[in-house]
C-alpha cells in the first residue's frame, strides 16, 4: 500500500465514525474525523466516549473538515450518509492519490459515483454493528460480528492490509471474497428495518415480538430476493429472515438509523435502500417490487414532511 497505514481519515462525524475513531486511537492509530459537508469547520480536539458491553471507553479525537486538507495520505473511511457520495466524490477526486477508500455505508450501488469518476482503490464494508446516541459525543455501541470488507476495485493484497490496520478487539473486521452477496443480504435487511420501523414508529425488536409485522417483512424479502436473483445473487428467504430476526433480538429497544434521522429531521438513506432495489428491478425489466417500493416512498414522504 503506497500510503501511510497508520494515518486514518474518517469522513462523517456520525455514531459509527465516532465509535470507530475511539477504537482505532486506543489501538495506536492516528485518526482524524473530517466533516465532508461543512467547509468552515475549524480543527479541534473532542473527547468522544463509547459505551460498550457496560464499559465506558474514551479518546481525544481530532475533528476537522475536508476543506482544510489539500491531500489525504492514508486510509479513507466513508461513514457519511451515502446520499452525499456524488458530491463527495467530486471533493475527493484530487485529494486522495493512491489512498484506498473504504465505504462503511448502507445501501445498494453507493460506489457508483466514485467508479464513474475513475477512483482506483475502492473497498466495501458491510457493517455488522449497531450504535445509538446517548448524548453529545457519547455513543452506545454494540458489535454483532466482525464486519466483512471486500473489493469493488483494487487488489487482495491491499484489502488484507486494510483489514489488518482496521481490525481491533472493540471493532473488528475481516476479509470477504464474496462481498456482493453480503451487500445484498444487508440491503434487503435494511429495506425491512428502515422502512417498517419508521412507519410504525417502533424499535428494531418489533419483528420478533409481532407476527403480523413479521409477515410484512417476509413480503419485502420475497420481492427483494427476486431482484437479487436477476443480478446473480443467490440468497434464500431462510438466510435473510434468520439475519433479520437475529438483529431484531440483539437490538431490541433500539431505533433504526432511518427512524432516528426522521425524529431528528434529517434526510434519510431510503433512496439507496428500498428505492434502489425498486430502481434495480426496473432496470432488469421483468420484475417489480411493489410493497418494497411503496414502503420506501412512504418513508421518503414522511421524512420530507418532518423537514418542511
Amino acid at each position: 500500500m503506497n500510503t501511510n497505514q497508520n494515518n486514518i481519515f474518517i469522513i462523517g462525524n456520525g455514531l459509527i465514525g465516532k465509535a470507530l475513531a475511539v477504537a482505532l486511537i486506543l489501538n495506536g492509530k492516528k485518526v482524524t474525523i473530517l466533516r465532508g459537508s461543512v467547509d468552515n469547520q475549524p480543527e479541534n480536539i473532542e473527547n468522544i466516549q463509547v459505551e460498550i458491553e457496560n464499559k465506558l471507553i474514551e479518546a481525544e479525537v481530532k475533528v476537522s473538515s475536508l476543506f482544510n486538507y489539500e491531500s489525504l495520505d492514508g486510509i479513507i473511511l466513508l461513514t457519511n450518509k451515502s446520499f452525499g457520495n456524488s458530491v463527495l466524490a467530486d471533493k475527493l477526486k484530487d485529494k486522495t492519490g493512491k489512498s484506498p477508500i473504504v465505504f462503511l455505508q448502507n445501501g445498494l450501488h453507493i460506489e457508483n459515483s466514485f467508479i464513474d469518476k475513475g477512483f482506483d482503490e475502492l473497498y466495501r464494508c458491510v457493517l455488522l454493528a449497531t450504535s445509538e446516541s446517548i448524548e453529545n459525543n457519547k455513543v452506545r455501541f454494540k458489535l454483532v460480528a466482525p464486519s466483512p470488507i471486500g473489493i469493488i476495485k483494487g487488489s487482495n493484497e491491499i484489502l488484507q492490509e486494510i483489514v489488518d490496520v482496521l481490525d481491533t478487539n472493540l471493532f473488528s473486521f475481516r476479509n470477504e471474497k464474496d462481498i456482493q452477496t453480503i451487500i445484498w443480504k444487508k440491503v434487503i435487511s435494511n429495506c425491512v428495518f428502515n422502512s417498517i420501523c419508521p412507519l410504525l414508529e417502533t424499535d428494531n425488536g418489533i419483528f420478533q415480538r409481532n407476527n403480523e409485522v413479521l409477515q410484512i417483512a417476509k413480503k419485502v424479502i420475497k420481492e427483494c430476493l427476486l431482484a437479487a436473483k436477476e443480478y446473480g445473487i443467490d440468497l434464500t428467504m431462510e438466510v435473510v429472515l434468520e439475519n433479520i430476526l437475529t438483529i431484531s433480538k440483539m437490538s431490541d429497544g433500539q431505533k433504526i438509523s432511518t427512524y432516528q434521522d426522521i425524529l431528528n429531521k434529517r434526510e434519510t438513506e431510503i433512496e439507496t435502500m428500498n428505492l434502489a432495489i425498486a430502481k434495480s428491478a426496473v432496470l432488469k425489466g421483468n420484475i417489480s417490487v411493489p410493497v418494497t417500493e411503496m414502503l420506501g416512498q412512504l418513508v421518503k414522504i414522511k421524512s420530507e414532511l418532518t423537514r418542511n
